[in-house]
Protein backbone atom coordinates (compact mmCIF):
# COMPACT_ATOMS: atom_id res chain seq x y z
CA UNK A 1 0.00 0.00 0.00
CA UNK A 2 1.34 3.53 -0.93
CA UNK A 3 -0.04 6.33 1.14
CA UNK A 4 0.94 10.15 -0.01
CA UNK A 5 0.63 12.86 2.53
CA UNK A 6 0.50 16.32 1.75
CA UNK A 7 1.81 18.48 4.18
CA UNK A 8 4.99 17.48 6.80
CA UNK A 9 3.40 19.86 9.62
CA UNK A 10 1.30 18.80 12.83
CA UNK A 11 -1.24 16.36 11.04
CA UNK A 12 1.13 15.29 8.48
CA UNK A 13 4.04 14.83 10.51
CA UNK A 14 1.88 13.20 13.21
CA UNK A 15 0.18 10.54 10.52
CA UNK A 16 3.63 10.05 8.85
CA UNK A 17 5.26 8.90 12.09
CA UNK A 18 2.11 7.08 13.57
CA UNK A 19 1.07 5.22 9.99
CA UNK A 20 4.92 4.00 10.33
CA UNK A 21 4.69 2.39 13.64
CA UNK A 22 1.48 0.66 12.81
CA UNK A 23 2.45 -1.02 8.90
CA UNK A 24 6.25 -1.34 8.79
CA UNK A 25 5.85 -2.34 4.73
CA UNK A 26 3.57 0.76 3.76
CA UNK A 27 5.30 2.92 1.62
CA UNK A 28 4.67 6.45 2.89
CA UNK A 29 5.56 9.89 1.18
CA UNK A 30 5.36 12.72 2.73
CA UNK A 31 5.94 15.81 0.47
CA UNK A 32 6.25 19.32 1.90
CA UNK A 33 5.80 22.45 -0.28
CA UNK A 34 8.46 24.68 2.25
CA UNK A 35 12.13 23.98 3.41
CA UNK A 36 11.25 22.16 6.47
CA UNK A 37 8.62 19.21 8.01
CA UNK A 38 7.28 19.40 11.66
CA UNK A 39 8.61 22.99 12.85
CA UNK A 40 6.92 24.64 15.37
CA UNK A 41 5.01 27.40 13.79
CA UNK A 42 3.03 28.36 17.37
CA UNK A 43 6.41 29.34 18.42
CA UNK A 44 7.51 31.81 15.77
CA UNK A 45 5.98 35.08 17.47
CA UNK A 46 8.69 33.91 20.86
CA UNK A 47 11.46 33.62 18.01
CA UNK A 48 10.74 36.73 16.56
CA UNK A 49 10.56 38.36 20.49
CA UNK A 50 13.65 36.50 21.31
CA UNK A 51 12.38 34.34 23.58
CA UNK A 52 13.54 31.16 21.28
CA UNK A 53 16.90 32.34 20.32
CA UNK A 54 17.94 29.78 18.05
CA UNK A 55 15.92 29.22 14.87
CA UNK A 56 17.09 25.20 15.06
CA UNK A 57 14.85 25.06 17.92
CA UNK A 58 11.62 25.66 16.77
CA UNK A 59 12.93 22.37 14.14
CA UNK A 60 10.90 19.42 15.89
CA UNK A 61 12.14 17.32 13.01
CA UNK A 62 13.99 17.27 9.88
CA UNK A 63 13.81 15.83 6.54
CA UNK A 64 16.73 13.29 7.22
CA UNK A 65 14.90 12.11 10.94
CA UNK A 66 11.66 10.58 9.08
CA UNK A 67 13.85 9.09 6.29
CA UNK A 68 16.02 7.38 8.48
CA UNK A 69 13.67 6.53 11.86
CA UNK A 70 10.99 6.30 10.06
CA UNK A 71 11.74 5.03 6.80
CA UNK A 72 9.74 7.70 4.82
CA UNK A 73 10.20 9.47 1.83
CA UNK A 74 10.30 12.40 3.26
CA UNK A 75 10.86 15.53 0.28
CA UNK A 76 10.74 19.59 1.23
CA UNK A 77 10.67 22.16 -1.47
CA UNK A 78 7.86 19.60 -3.04
CA UNK A 79 4.48 21.07 -4.14
CA UNK A 80 1.27 18.65 -5.32
CA UNK A 81 0.40 20.55 -8.42
CA UNK A 82 -2.03 18.24 -9.70
CA UNK A 83 -4.33 15.66 -8.55
CA UNK A 84 -6.21 13.10 -10.33
CA UNK A 85 -8.70 11.12 -7.80
CA UNK A 86 -9.96 8.89 -11.08
CA UNK A 87 -6.35 7.87 -11.57
CA UNK A 88 -5.53 7.78 -7.86
CA UNK A 89 -2.26 9.97 -9.31
CA UNK A 90 -0.48 13.50 -7.91
CA UNK A 91 1.84 15.53 -9.99
CA UNK A 92 4.61 16.87 -7.84
CA UNK A 93 6.94 19.93 -8.63
CA UNK A 94 10.61 19.96 -7.27
CA UNK A 95 10.83 23.40 -6.55
CA UNK A 96 14.68 23.15 -6.78
CA UNK A 97 15.06 21.65 -9.61
CA UNK A 98 11.70 22.63 -11.44
CA UNK A 99 11.05 19.31 -12.27
CA UNK A 100 7.46 17.57 -12.36
CA UNK A 101 7.19 14.08 -11.39
CA UNK A 102 3.70 11.49 -11.35
CA UNK A 103 3.33 9.38 -8.20
CA UNK A 104 0.62 6.84 -7.99
CA UNK A 105 -1.53 6.39 -4.39
CA UNK A 106 -3.58 4.07 -2.65
CA UNK A 107 -4.45 6.21 0.18
CA UNK A 108 -3.97 10.76 0.30
CA UNK A 109 -3.65 12.53 3.36
CA UNK A 110 -4.23 16.47 2.41
CA UNK A 111 -3.00 18.70 5.22
CA UNK A 112 -2.06 21.85 3.54
CA UNK A 113 -3.13 24.26 6.47
CA UNK A 114 -4.40 27.44 6.57
CA UNK A 115 -2.94 30.70 4.78
CA UNK A 116 -2.85 34.13 6.41
CA UNK A 117 -5.70 36.34 5.17
CA UNK A 118 -4.22 39.25 2.89
CA UNK A 119 -7.24 41.29 1.44
CA UNK A 120 -6.34 42.87 -1.46
CA UNK A 121 -5.61 46.23 0.36
CA UNK A 122 -4.24 49.26 -1.67
CA UNK A 123 -0.30 49.04 -0.91
CA UNK A 124 -0.41 45.97 1.22
CA UNK A 125 2.24 44.55 -0.64
CA UNK A 126 4.62 47.40 0.52
CA UNK A 127 8.06 46.87 2.32
CA UNK A 128 7.64 46.11 6.02
CA UNK A 129 4.62 44.20 6.16
CA UNK A 130 4.68 40.79 7.59
CA UNK A 131 2.31 37.85 7.95
CA UNK A 132 3.91 35.51 10.62
CA UNK A 133 2.69 31.50 9.37
CA UNK A 134 6.57 30.10 8.60
CA UNK A 135 9.91 29.71 9.83
CA UNK A 136 11.36 32.16 6.68
CA UNK A 137 8.28 34.32 7.65
CA UNK A 138 10.17 34.77 11.25
CA UNK A 139 13.40 34.92 9.96
CA UNK A 140 11.85 37.97 7.65
CA UNK A 141 10.96 39.90 10.57
CA UNK A 142 13.62 39.13 12.56
CA UNK A 143 16.31 40.95 9.92
CA UNK A 144 13.56 44.04 9.80
CA UNK A 145 13.78 44.37 13.07
CA UNK A 146 17.52 44.22 13.81
CA UNK A 147 18.29 46.77 11.17
CA UNK A 148 20.51 49.60 12.74
CA UNK A 149 22.01 52.82 11.41
CA UNK A 150 25.33 50.84 11.54
CA UNK A 151 23.94 47.78 8.80
CA UNK A 152 24.08 49.68 5.29
CA UNK A 153 21.33 47.59 3.99
CA UNK A 154 19.82 50.37 1.83
CA UNK A 155 16.37 51.76 2.83
CA UNK A 156 13.68 50.53 1.01
CA UNK A 157 11.66 53.36 1.50
CA UNK A 158 13.76 56.34 0.49
CA UNK A 159 16.95 54.85 -1.54
CA UNK A 160 19.19 55.89 1.31
CA UNK A 161 22.33 53.43 2.47
CA UNK A 162 21.26 53.50 5.67
CA UNK A 163 17.97 52.55 7.64
CA UNK A 164 17.05 53.31 11.35
CA UNK A 165 16.27 50.79 13.57
CA UNK A 166 12.64 50.57 13.81
CA UNK A 167 10.55 51.62 16.76
CA UNK A 168 7.06 51.92 15.86
CA UNK A 169 4.86 49.12 15.06
CA UNK A 170 1.28 48.60 14.12
CA UNK A 171 -0.29 44.90 14.25
CA UNK A 172 -3.59 44.31 12.83
CA UNK A 173 -5.79 41.80 14.33
CA UNK A 174 -6.28 40.67 17.80
CA UNK A 175 -6.57 36.87 17.98
CA UNK A 176 -4.12 34.56 19.02
CA UNK A 177 -1.43 35.82 16.99
CA UNK A 178 -1.92 38.99 17.20
CA UNK A 179 -1.80 39.46 20.73
CA UNK A 180 1.58 37.08 20.77
CA UNK A 181 2.92 39.75 18.03
CA UNK A 182 2.06 42.60 20.30
CA UNK A 183 3.28 41.28 23.76
CA UNK A 184 6.81 40.10 21.50
CA UNK A 185 7.28 42.85 20.09
CA UNK A 186 6.80 45.78 23.05
CA UNK A 187 9.58 43.32 24.25
CA UNK A 188 11.50 43.69 21.88
CA UNK A 189 11.20 47.59 22.98
CA UNK A 190 8.76 48.87 19.86
CA UNK A 191 5.57 51.14 20.36
CA UNK A 192 3.14 49.18 18.89
CA UNK A 193 -0.82 49.89 18.09
CA UNK A 194 -3.14 47.08 17.88
CA UNK A 195 -5.97 47.66 15.41
CA UNK A 196 -9.05 45.28 15.05
CA UNK A 197 -11.80 45.15 13.04
CA UNK A 198 -14.25 44.11 15.80
CA UNK A 199 -15.58 45.27 19.31
CA UNK A 200 -12.85 43.28 21.16
CA UNK A 201 -10.06 42.08 20.66
CA UNK A 202 -9.28 37.73 21.36
CA UNK A 203 -12.59 36.76 19.46
CA UNK A 204 -12.82 33.59 20.96
CA UNK A 205 -14.12 35.34 24.25
CA UNK A 206 -17.47 36.63 25.66
CA UNK A 207 -17.11 40.92 25.09
CA UNK A 208 -16.73 40.91 29.03
CA UNK A 209 -13.99 39.31 29.67
CA UNK A 210 -12.12 40.12 26.48
CA UNK A 211 -12.40 43.81 28.33
CA UNK A 212 -9.89 42.46 30.78
CA UNK A 213 -7.34 41.95 28.17
CA UNK A 214 -7.74 44.62 26.56
CA UNK A 215 -7.45 47.06 29.81
CA UNK A 216 -3.90 44.47 30.40
CA UNK A 217 -2.86 45.05 27.45
CA UNK A 218 -2.87 48.68 27.83
CA UNK A 219 -1.32 48.56 30.99
CA UNK A 220 1.55 46.87 29.46
CA UNK A 221 1.87 49.69 27.18
CA UNK A 222 0.04 49.01 23.93
CA UNK A 223 -2.49 51.06 22.20
CA UNK A 224 -5.25 49.41 21.44
CA UNK A 225 -8.01 50.44 18.34
CA UNK A 226 -10.96 48.75 18.37
CA UNK A 227 -14.01 48.92 15.68
CA UNK A 228 -12.16 50.37 13.33
CA UNK A 229 -10.61 48.36 10.25
CA UNK A 230 -7.71 48.72 8.11
CA UNK A 231 -8.50 50.27 4.83
CA UNK A 232 -4.94 50.53 2.87
CA UNK A 233 -1.07 51.73 3.54
CA UNK A 234 1.10 54.28 2.08
CA UNK A 235 4.95 54.75 2.32
CA UNK A 236 5.14 58.87 2.95
CA UNK A 237 8.67 60.84 2.53
CA UNK A 238 9.08 61.10 5.45
CA UNK A 239 8.46 57.67 7.33
CA UNK A 240 8.43 54.44 6.77
CA UNK A 241 4.77 53.31 6.45
CA UNK A 242 1.33 54.65 7.30
CA UNK A 243 -1.32 52.46 8.13
CA UNK A 244 -4.93 54.07 6.74
CA UNK A 245 -8.03 53.20 8.62
CA UNK A 246 -11.43 53.09 7.89
CA UNK A 247 -12.44 55.60 10.27
CA UNK A 248 -9.88 57.95 8.92
CA UNK A 249 -7.14 57.54 11.40
CA UNK A 250 -3.59 57.00 10.32
CA UNK A 251 -0.82 55.20 12.13
CA UNK A 252 2.89 55.54 11.87
CA UNK A 253 4.28 52.43 11.41
CA UNK A 254 7.85 51.05 10.79
CA UNK A 255 6.91 47.49 10.84
CA UNK A 256 3.56 45.94 10.37
CA UNK A 257 2.07 42.09 11.14
CA UNK A 258 -0.87 41.15 9.11
CA UNK A 259 -2.56 39.10 11.70
CA UNK A 260 -6.56 39.35 10.69
CA UNK A 261 -7.23 35.43 10.61
CA UNK A 262 -6.43 32.56 8.59
CA UNK A 263 -8.25 30.82 5.25
CA UNK A 264 -8.06 26.92 5.20
CA UNK A 265 -6.19 26.12 2.12
CA UNK A 266 -8.57 24.36 0.10
CA UNK A 267 -7.13 24.62 -3.29
CA UNK A 268 -5.96 21.20 -3.55
CA UNK A 269 -8.99 19.62 -2.53
CA UNK A 270 -11.09 21.04 -5.18
CA UNK A 271 -8.50 19.85 -7.69
CA UNK A 272 -9.32 16.32 -6.33
CA UNK A 273 -13.33 17.04 -6.45
CA UNK A 274 -13.79 16.29 -2.76
CA UNK A 275 -16.56 18.26 -0.58
CA UNK A 276 -15.90 21.64 0.59
CA UNK A 277 -17.89 23.03 3.76
CA UNK A 278 -20.28 25.84 3.57
CA UNK A 279 -17.93 27.61 6.57
CA UNK A 280 -15.11 26.98 3.70
CA UNK A 281 -13.51 24.40 4.93
CA UNK A 282 -12.80 20.55 3.66
CA UNK A 283 -15.68 18.07 4.75
CA UNK A 284 -14.90 14.99 6.49
CA UNK A 285 -16.26 12.65 8.37
CA UNK A 286 -15.37 11.22 12.03
CA UNK A 287 -12.95 9.27 10.70
CA UNK A 288 -10.93 12.41 8.83
CA UNK A 289 -12.12 10.28 5.40
CA UNK A 290 -13.49 12.74 2.58
CA UNK A 291 -16.16 12.34 0.42
CA UNK A 292 -13.51 10.56 -1.14
CA UNK A 293 -13.19 7.21 0.16
CA UNK A 294 -9.34 7.11 -0.73
CA UNK A 295 -8.60 10.90 0.46
CA UNK A 296 -8.08 11.92 3.92
CA UNK A 297 -7.76 15.38 5.39
CA UNK A 298 -6.71 17.03 8.82
CA UNK A 299 -5.44 20.13 10.22
CA UNK A 300 -6.20 23.64 9.47
CA UNK A 301 -8.49 23.00 6.82
CA UNK A 302 -10.81 20.97 7.58
CA UNK A 303 -14.26 21.31 9.03
CA UNK A 304 -15.20 19.65 12.04
CA UNK A 305 -17.69 19.04 14.64
CA UNK A 306 -17.71 21.16 17.54
CA UNK A 307 -17.39 18.95 20.69
CA UNK A 308 -20.57 20.62 22.61
CA UNK A 309 -22.98 22.03 19.98
CA UNK A 310 -22.60 19.32 17.39
CA UNK A 311 -22.35 22.40 15.20
CA UNK A 312 -19.48 22.33 12.09
CA UNK A 313 -16.51 24.56 12.80
CA UNK A 314 -13.40 25.54 11.25
CA UNK A 315 -10.95 25.75 14.81
CA UNK A 316 -7.41 25.90 13.83
CA UNK A 317 -5.53 24.48 16.60
CA UNK A 318 -2.55 22.14 17.20
CA UNK A 319 -3.26 19.61 19.45
CA UNK A 320 -7.07 18.60 17.52
CA UNK A 321 -4.65 18.58 13.88
CA UNK A 322 -2.09 16.13 15.84
CA UNK A 323 -4.93 14.24 17.22
CA UNK A 324 -5.99 13.86 13.97
CA UNK A 325 -3.22 12.76 12.01
CA UNK A 326 -2.82 9.60 14.68
CA UNK A 327 -6.85 9.29 13.39
CA UNK A 328 -6.10 8.72 9.86
CA UNK A 329 -2.89 6.45 10.52
CA UNK A 330 -4.51 4.47 12.42
CA UNK A 331 -7.94 4.26 9.81
CA UNK A 332 -5.29 3.62 7.05
CA UNK A 333 -4.13 0.49 9.15
CA UNK A 334 -7.62 -0.85 9.52
CA UNK A 335 -9.03 0.38 13.34
CA UNK A 336 -11.45 1.99 14.09
CA UNK A 337 -10.55 5.24 15.14
CA UNK A 338 -12.84 8.40 15.66
CA UNK A 339 -12.09 12.43 16.32
CA UNK A 340 -15.14 13.04 18.73
CA UNK A 341 -14.93 16.98 17.62
CA UNK A 342 -12.68 19.76 19.14
CA UNK A 343 -14.03 21.84 22.18
CA UNK A 344 -11.34 25.19 21.09
CA UNK A 345 -9.22 24.28 24.27
CA UNK A 346 -6.64 26.88 23.83
CA UNK A 347 -4.42 29.44 25.47
CA UNK A 348 -2.28 32.78 24.74
CA UNK A 349 0.50 34.29 26.84
CA UNK A 350 0.13 37.95 27.33
CA UNK A 351 2.78 39.29 29.33
CA UNK A 352 2.65 37.61 32.75
CA UNK A 353 -0.69 36.64 32.10
CA UNK A 354 -2.52 34.09 30.53
CA UNK A 355 -6.47 33.54 28.58
CA UNK A 356 -7.40 30.25 28.52
CA UNK A 357 -11.16 29.11 27.04
CA UNK A 358 -12.67 25.66 26.20
CA UNK A 359 -16.18 24.64 24.85
CA UNK A 360 -18.42 27.25 23.71
CA UNK A 361 -18.97 30.93 24.83
CA UNK A 362 -22.09 32.42 25.68
CA UNK A 363 -22.69 34.21 22.52
CA UNK A 364 -21.92 31.27 21.17
CA UNK A 365 -25.15 29.86 22.55
CA UNK A 366 -26.88 32.96 21.83
CA UNK A 367 -26.16 32.68 18.62
CA UNK A 368 -27.69 29.14 18.62
CA UNK A 369 -31.28 30.46 20.46
CA UNK A 370 -29.76 28.06 23.45
CA UNK A 371 -31.22 29.56 26.28
CA UNK A 372 -30.95 26.27 28.41
CA UNK A 373 -27.63 27.50 30.13
CA UNK A 374 -26.48 29.45 32.97
CA UNK A 375 -23.54 31.73 33.77
CA UNK A 376 -21.11 32.68 37.05
CA UNK A 377 -17.98 34.44 37.56
CA UNK A 378 -15.66 33.88 40.25
CA UNK A 379 -12.91 35.71 41.34
CA UNK A 380 -10.60 32.97 43.57
CA UNK A 381 -6.80 33.17 44.57
CA UNK A 382 -4.46 30.95 42.05
CA UNK A 383 -3.34 29.19 45.45
CA UNK A 384 -3.35 29.30 48.88
CA UNK A 385 -3.21 33.12 50.02
CA UNK A 386 -1.29 32.87 52.84
CA UNK A 387 1.58 31.66 50.27
CA UNK A 388 3.72 34.38 48.81
CA UNK A 389 2.62 35.22 45.34
CA UNK A 390 -0.64 34.31 44.87
CA UNK A 391 -2.91 36.22 42.04
CA UNK A 392 -6.70 36.48 41.74
CA UNK A 393 -8.38 34.12 39.10
CA UNK A 394 -11.24 35.36 37.32
CA UNK A 395 -13.19 32.64 35.83
CA UNK A 396 -16.36 32.90 34.04
CA UNK A 397 -18.18 29.36 33.81
CA UNK A 398 -21.05 28.10 31.54
CA UNK A 399 -23.25 25.32 32.77
CA UNK A 400 -27.15 23.60 31.54
CA UNK A 401 -29.83 25.08 33.60
CA UNK A 402 -31.84 21.73 33.04
CA UNK A 403 -29.08 19.38 34.17
CA UNK A 404 -26.15 20.99 35.30
CA UNK A 405 -23.59 19.67 32.08
CA UNK A 406 -20.50 22.19 32.07
CA UNK A 407 -20.88 24.04 28.51
CA UNK A 408 -17.57 25.97 28.82
CA UNK A 409 -14.74 27.94 30.60
CA UNK A 410 -12.98 31.14 30.16
CA UNK A 411 -9.87 32.04 32.63
CA UNK A 412 -7.40 34.68 33.10
CA UNK A 413 -4.87 35.05 35.41
CA UNK A 414 -1.53 35.46 36.05
CA UNK A 415 -0.78 32.25 37.95
CA UNK A 416 -2.36 28.90 37.59
CA UNK A 417 -4.50 29.34 34.70
CA UNK A 418 -3.42 26.61 32.70
CA UNK A 419 -4.13 24.31 35.74
CA UNK A 420 -7.80 25.20 35.57
CA UNK A 421 -8.65 24.94 32.26
CA UNK A 422 -7.37 21.65 31.31
CA UNK A 423 -9.61 20.46 34.30
CA UNK A 424 -12.48 22.52 32.81
CA UNK A 425 -11.66 21.08 29.76
CA UNK A 426 -11.47 17.18 30.50
CA UNK A 427 -14.74 17.90 32.40
CA UNK A 428 -16.24 19.05 29.09
CA UNK A 429 -14.92 16.00 27.53
CA UNK A 430 -16.05 13.72 29.79
CA UNK A 431 -19.60 14.81 29.81
CA UNK A 432 -19.03 16.02 33.32
CA UNK A 433 -21.77 18.27 35.54
CA UNK A 434 -21.01 21.03 37.92
CA UNK A 435 -21.84 18.36 40.46
CA UNK A 436 -18.65 16.91 39.30
CA UNK A 437 -16.56 19.46 39.62
CA UNK A 438 -17.28 20.14 43.05
CA UNK A 439 -16.36 16.27 43.88
CA UNK A 440 -12.93 16.46 41.22
CA UNK A 441 -9.92 15.33 43.43
CA UNK A 442 -7.59 17.88 42.36
CA UNK A 443 -3.72 18.22 43.95
CA UNK A 444 -2.97 20.56 46.84
CA UNK A 445 0.22 22.24 48.27
CA UNK A 446 0.00 25.78 49.64
CA UNK A 447 2.38 26.92 46.10
CA UNK A 448 -0.19 25.02 43.59
CA UNK A 449 -3.36 25.33 45.05
CA UNK A 450 -6.33 25.50 47.61
CA UNK A 451 -8.11 22.94 49.92
CA UNK A 452 -10.94 24.16 47.62
CA UNK A 453 -9.70 24.49 44.45
CA UNK A 454 -10.99 27.04 41.98
CA UNK A 455 -12.17 24.27 39.82
CA UNK A 456 -14.36 23.02 42.61
CA UNK A 457 -15.19 26.50 43.64
CA UNK A 458 -16.94 26.97 40.62
CA UNK A 459 -18.80 23.47 40.81
CA UNK A 460 -19.95 24.40 44.18
CA UNK A 461 -21.23 27.61 43.23
CA UNK A 462 -22.70 26.74 40.31
CA UNK A 463 -24.55 23.63 42.36
CA UNK A 464 -25.53 26.23 44.92
CA UNK A 465 -27.32 27.74 42.40
CA UNK A 466 -29.11 24.48 40.67
CA UNK A 467 -30.02 23.47 43.99
CA UNK A 468 -31.72 26.77 44.89
CA UNK A 469 -29.44 27.85 47.76
CA UNK A 470 -28.29 30.55 45.88
CA UNK A 471 -30.36 32.42 43.52
CA UNK A 472 -28.34 34.39 41.33
CA UNK A 473 -28.60 37.53 38.77
CA UNK A 474 -26.62 39.41 36.92
CA UNK A 475 -25.49 42.72 36.20
CA UNK A 476 -27.31 43.35 32.76
CA UNK A 477 -30.72 42.86 35.06
CA UNK A 478 -29.97 44.37 38.36
CA UNK A 479 -31.98 47.21 37.77
CA UNK A 480 -35.40 45.25 38.20
CA UNK A 481 -35.38 44.69 42.58
CA UNK A 482 -34.01 46.21 45.47
CA UNK A 483 -30.21 46.48 45.65
CA UNK A 484 -28.69 45.74 48.70
CA UNK A 485 -25.10 46.19 49.37
CA UNK A 486 -23.46 44.52 52.19
CA UNK A 487 -20.00 45.52 52.44
CA UNK A 488 -18.22 47.76 54.36
CA UNK A 489 -18.58 51.74 54.05
CA UNK A 490 -14.78 51.98 53.63
CA UNK A 491 -15.25 50.01 50.41
CA UNK A 492 -18.34 52.03 49.71
CA UNK A 493 -16.89 55.28 49.48
CA UNK A 494 -14.20 54.13 46.95
CA UNK A 495 -17.59 52.76 44.55
CA UNK A 496 -20.74 52.72 44.54
CA UNK A 497 -24.07 51.58 43.05
CA UNK A 498 -26.61 54.19 42.83
CA UNK A 499 -29.75 53.66 44.44
CA UNK A 500 -28.10 50.59 46.62
CA UNK A 501 -28.84 50.63 50.27
CA UNK A 502 -26.07 49.88 52.53
CA UNK A 503 -26.18 47.48 55.48
CA UNK A 504 -22.96 45.45 56.03
CA UNK A 505 -23.31 42.05 56.63
CA UNK A 506 -22.05 42.19 60.37
CA UNK A 507 -25.18 44.31 61.05
CA UNK A 508 -27.69 42.10 58.44
CA UNK A 509 -29.63 39.97 61.08
CA UNK A 510 -30.20 42.78 63.55
CA UNK A 511 -31.26 44.84 60.33
CA UNK A 512 -33.54 42.92 58.46
CA UNK A 513 -36.82 45.28 59.49
CA UNK A 514 -35.13 47.71 57.19
CA UNK A 515 -35.64 45.54 54.17
CA UNK A 516 -38.55 45.17 51.94
CA UNK A 517 -40.72 41.65 52.09
CA UNK A 518 -43.09 42.63 48.81
CA UNK A 519 -39.77 43.14 46.54
CA UNK A 520 -37.06 40.92 45.44
CA UNK A 521 -33.48 41.96 47.37
CA UNK A 522 -30.49 41.61 44.76
CA UNK A 523 -27.33 41.83 46.83
CA UNK A 524 -24.05 43.23 46.19
CA UNK A 525 -20.54 42.75 47.77
CA UNK A 526 -16.98 42.28 46.15
CA UNK A 527 -16.84 39.11 44.64
CA UNK A 528 -19.96 37.69 45.47
CA UNK A 529 -18.79 35.76 48.62
CA UNK A 530 -20.59 37.88 51.40
CA UNK A 531 -23.29 38.25 49.33
CA UNK A 532 -23.70 34.46 48.95
CA UNK A 533 -23.84 34.69 52.87
CA UNK A 534 -26.48 37.54 52.96
CA UNK A 535 -28.53 35.67 50.35
CA UNK A 536 -28.75 32.47 52.69
CA UNK A 537 -30.22 34.62 55.81
CA UNK A 538 -32.55 36.59 53.79
CA UNK A 539 -34.18 33.61 52.16
CA UNK A 540 -33.80 31.31 55.53
CA UNK A 541 -35.91 34.69 57.24
CA UNK A 542 -38.55 34.34 54.44
CA UNK A 543 -37.19 37.44 52.24
CA UNK A 544 -37.18 36.87 47.91
CA UNK A 545 -33.28 37.35 47.51
CA UNK A 546 -30.45 37.05 44.34
CA UNK A 547 -26.88 37.46 44.11
CA UNK A 548 -25.22 39.23 41.90
CA UNK A 549 -22.98 36.92 40.59
CA UNK A 550 -19.04 37.84 40.56
CA UNK A 551 -20.14 41.06 42.55
CA UNK A 552 -18.58 44.64 42.44
CA UNK A 553 -15.42 43.13 40.33
CA UNK A 554 -17.75 41.56 37.49
CA UNK A 555 -19.42 45.13 37.18
CA UNK A 556 -16.29 46.81 36.20
CA UNK A 557 -15.59 44.87 33.65
CA UNK A 558 -19.59 44.06 32.60
CA UNK A 559 -20.24 47.60 30.99
CA UNK A 560 -22.68 48.34 33.66
CA UNK A 561 -21.97 52.04 34.92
Amino acid sequence: MKVIIVGGVAGGASCAARLRRLDEKAEILMVERGPYVSYANCGLPYHIGGSIENESSLLVATEQMFRVMFNVDCRTNCEVVGINSKQKTVELKNHLTGTISTEKYDKLLLSPGAAPVRPPLKGIDLPGIFSVRTVPDARKIREWLDRDNDHSVGNPFTGNDTVSKPKQAVVIGGGFIGLEMVENLIERGLEVTLIEKLNQVMPPLDHEMAILVERYLTKHGAKVELSDGVAGFRKPENHALEVLTDSGKVHLADIVIMAIGVRPETELAKMAGIEIGKLGGIRVDEHMRTSDPDIFAVGDAVEVKNFVTGEWALIPLAGPANRQGRIVADVIAGRDSKFRGTQGTSICKLFDAAIAQTGVSEKQLIGLGDKDYEKIYIYPNSHAGYYPGTKMLVIKLLFRKSNGLVLGAQVLGEDGVPKRIDSFAMAIQMGCTIYDLEEAELCYAPPFGSGKDPVNFAGMVAANILRGDMPVCHWDSADKGFLLDVRNPQEIAVESVPGAVNIPLPELRKRLGELPRDREILIICRSAVRAYFATRILMQNGFKARNISGGMLARSHSGTN
